[in-house]
């Protein structure tokens, strides 16, 4: 079977649901309303509340929401066979990801921009408002912990891509300056940074000295070098090193100096990214290989984990994060929450869908496939690593050099990667801050003491040794316990959108089924990695998992209870009704 009908499938059930059910959520649930006056506008300031055109809105959007996740869940989950990732995805996107999306943007700018974190407390209580920050803060640890480890990494495998992921840094800080100090434009400054990146890529492809390869640096492969550290530990934990500096900085910087103009230059990498794969698809006419259902993957059930191991790119508790946080305060007219909203789920999609695509049809064999695939923990490990030749191996249809191809791709991946752990430590830094405040533990509220403090956990997080793989093993095997916590959020959140719609006489059928089918899945799938495979009995343990597991769980059977008492009586709120 050919990876092109998979992409005109999956890019046929997007048009639908975009033109079609997205159409229906808007007018008969959402109810949106082009004269509402959004929070843009009522509490317009020219920092945070800014009315903003809704194709640059959702550039801003789908550049948050799209980090590196809906690459590297997707090409871990087709362990289990490309037909359940797919349909995970494509159903997952239409019925859960854009209805969430677009309800908690909906449901923030009816209530002033406020968070879901807020909203929490307004709708279920003032107890839920807590244990939602601190289910947060454990969210944002973890991508704090994912992330450092996919960018050390991804630097390792591919020196030539450090170049150009560096280069960005002065660039965006030239481009924040332009437009912020001398009122330019930021459209041709971007385009500008994003060609620079790429020429640097391809230079430092064909040139050994343009690449920063530590490993061979302190030995190569196999050689001793710090502490008696292997060349690769070690080149792994300077890198951690570097980024959680470079972190700290960013993160207390004003976001126009460097956040937002990179942010911009990632929006164009991610449009130019998703062309070259998917015009490099239809040049290639590539087969796929991978099976699919995998009858070998005995070792893990993909019943309830395929649900979580794809978090973004089929539904995304983070996404509610940004919604909330940031796009409900730029949102220009209501009626712009659709396209904002939904189609940039549609956007996620887009990307894990070419993923997939990228990685069952990379291997020339399914014997291939299985030998890299398996079991869960190798196709964890191979997943991200089989992607960035997957999709090189599509963009050389287009005639780029297959080193360079990879370089390219991993730059891209880097970049999102990078996007998403900024602001990750950001929020890290925000939630502690509020922690503080109300527990009033002044010293925390200070930005710099804040900040510490979440980059100084993440990258002990991300250190943490385990077995034979040493340093970052702690962040890499968190993977399945961010999948869970973030769709423990995305059903908490569509849990508010539920009530708020239920409060409003409107149907609330499309938020609600969805929230079941999530929360199920996720409480499934917690019960049985914290019991049964990661519990101190248990032949698997693993005090890291089980504690951060425990902790979740507990977390989540108390929110739901605490919202079902609220629910049954009737609790009263302050959150804004419309006919």
């Amino acid at each position: 079977m050919s990876g092109i009908w998979l992409a005109l499938i999956g890019g046929l059930v997007f048009f639908l649901g975009y033109r079609y059910y997205s159409k229906f959520i808007a007018e008969k649930i959402y109810r949106l309303d082009p004269n509402y006056t959004t929070p843009a506008h009522q509490y317009k300031d020219g920092v945070d509340f800014v009315p903003t055109n809704k194709f640059v809105l959702w550039g801003h959007h789908f550049t948050s929401v799209a980090g590196a996740a809906p690459i590297v869940g997707p090409a871990i989950a087709v362990y289990w066979g490309w037909l359940p990732a797919i349909l995970w995805v494509l159903l997952g996107t239409v019925f859960a990801a854009g209805v969430h999306d677009f309800g908690t943007l909906v449901l923030s700018v009816r209530n002033k921009g406020q968070s879901v974190g807020t909203l929490a407390s307004k709708l279920i209580g003032q107890r839920a408002k807590i244990l939602f920050l601190f289910i947060i803060l454990l969210l944002v640890l973890m991508v704090n912990a994912v992330f450092a480890w996919v960018i050390a990494n991804l630097f390792i495998s591919f020196p030539a891509s450090v170049l150009s992921v560096f280069i960005q840094i002065p660039l965006a800080i030239w481009i924040g300056y332009s437009v912020y100090k001398r009122k330019g434009s930021m459209l041709l400054p971007s385009l500008v940074a994003l060609a620079v990146m790429y020429l640097a890529a391809i230079v430092a492809s064909y040139v050994p000295a343009l690449q920063i390869d530590l490993v061979k640096y302190f030995g190569g492969e196999g050689a001793t070098a710090l502490f008696g550290m292997s060349a690769t530990s070690a080149a792994f934990l300077v890198w951690i090193i570097v980024l959680m500096v470079y972190v700290y900085i960013a993160s207390t910087l004003p976001v126009w100096k460097l956040l937002q103009p990179r942010d911009y230059i990632n929006s164009h990498q991610l449009i130019v990214g998703l062309g070259i794969l998917y015009l490099g698809l239809l040049l290639t006419n590539p087969e796929i290989t991978a099976p699919v259902t995998n009858g070998q993957a005995n070792d893990v059930s993909w019943f309830p984990l395929l649900f979580i191991t794809i978090a973004c790119g089929a539904i995304s508790g983070f996404h509610g994060l940004v919604s909330s946080g940031t796009s409900s305060k730029q949102l220009d007219k209501e009626t712009d929450a659709r396209f904002v909203g939904y189609l940039g789920s549609v956007g996620e999609g887009a990307l894990a869908l070419i993923a997939i695509i990228a990685v069952v049809t990379f291997f020339p064999t399914a014997g291939e496939f299985t030998a890299t695939y398996s079991g869960f923990t190798a196709a964890s490990g191979a997943g991200l690593g089989v992607f960035i030749q997957g999709a090189a191996q599509l963009a050389t249809g287009l005639g780029i050099p297959a080193s360079v191809a990879a370089t390219i791709v991993s730059v891209i991946v880097v970049s999102f990667a990078a996007t998403t752990l900024d602001s990750s430590v950001r929020l890290m830094r925000y939630i502690i801050a509020e922690l503080g405040t109300e527990y009033n533990v002044k010293p925390i509220t200070k930005t710099h003491v804040a900040t510490t403090i979440a980059v100084v956990s993440s990258a002990a997080l991300t250190l943490i040794p385990q077995g034979p793989k040493g340093f970052g093993s702690g962040g890499y095997l968190l993977w399945p316990l961010f999948g869970t916590s973030n769709q423990l959020l995305a059903g908490i959140s569509l849990l508010l959108v539920s009530i708020w719609l239920k409060r409003n006489g409107r149907n609330y059928l499309p938020t609600i089924i969805p929230m079941v089918f999530v929360m199920f899945m996720t409480l499934w799938a917690m019960i049985s990695q914290v019991f049964t495979q990661w519990a101190p009995w248990t032949e698997t343990s693993d005090w890291l998992l089980f504690s951060f597991g425990a902790i979740i769980l507990i977390f989540t059977l108390w929110i739901l209870l605490t919202a079902f008492s609220a629910i049954a009586m009737n609790k009263k709120d302050s959150i804004e009704r419309s006919a």
